[in-house]
């Protein structure tokens, strides 16, 4: 199951057909389930706080079901996921978008930046680095121009200030992998990953990739 934090359901389907695709030819199938209260884009501290308990009550609600065997949390601050995780133990995995993007990123020790729309948040972000241990590798962030909402309401415009928020981060802060930050940009890192020479990581496949090893999926 995906969980979307935000209360969207046009983002929840983009998301949703993001991790099918990522998740074919596997046998994992992908529901999406969007949160019925909460903000309705987490662009400051006060909506990440306000989204956590009602991602919470979004996944217990659909876990209900009894049908879920692993739950993606789909908001890069990765809200209720502690929480979620505290509460489930090890009955099933939790995996947040933004830390199996952050980990992906990292790995064999590369340095990576992170690209987004959301100035607000450089501060939980940076502090969702360090919690992660992977401060000596992060470069830090590019943020781009002008109000969130409005900039992914433009797709062609946010696909342009995120390429050069990513292309900022390898040529002035040295990243060798840049991290497109949020969910809701899903659409906008699939196409950079294929546009830029530069590695760039789209959190909800690599958060899809993290689920498939943990439950052993394989391919059909």
């Amino acid at each position: 199951m995906l969980v979307n934090p935000n209360t969207s359901t046009a983002t929840t389907r983009m998301m949703t057909s993001l991790a099918r695709r990522a998740l074919a030819g596997t046998v994992l199938r992908v529901r999406g389930v969007t949160a019925a209260h909460g903000p309705a884009m987490l662009t400051d501290p006060a909506a990440l706080r306000a989204a956590a308990p009602h991602t919470v009550a979004a996944a217990r609600a659909a876990l209900a079901g009894g049908d879920g065997g692993a739950l993606i949390v789909g908001a890069f601050g990765d809200p209720g996921v502690a929480e979620l995780r505290a509460a489930l133990g090890d009955a099933l995995p939790v995996v947040g978008i933004g830390e199996a993007a952050l980990t992906e990123a990292a790995a064999d020790g590369r340095r990576f930046g992170i690209a987004t729309t959301t100035p607000l948040l450089a501060d939980a972000i940076a502090g969702h680095v360090e919690r992660l241990g992977l401060g000596p590798a992060y470069t830090g962030p590019r943020f781009t121009a002008g109000d969130p909402r409005g900039l992914t309401a433009h797709p062609e415009a946010l696909l342009t200030a995120l390429e050069d928020a990513v292309r900022t981060c390898v040529l002035r802060d040295g990243a060798e992998v840049v991290v497109i930050g949020g969910g809701p940009l899903g659409d906008a890192a699939a196409t950079l990953r294929t546009r830029l020479p530069v590695p760039v990581i789209a959190p909800i496949p690599a958060a899809c990739a993290r689920v498939a090893r943990l439950l052993g999926a394989s391919d059909t």
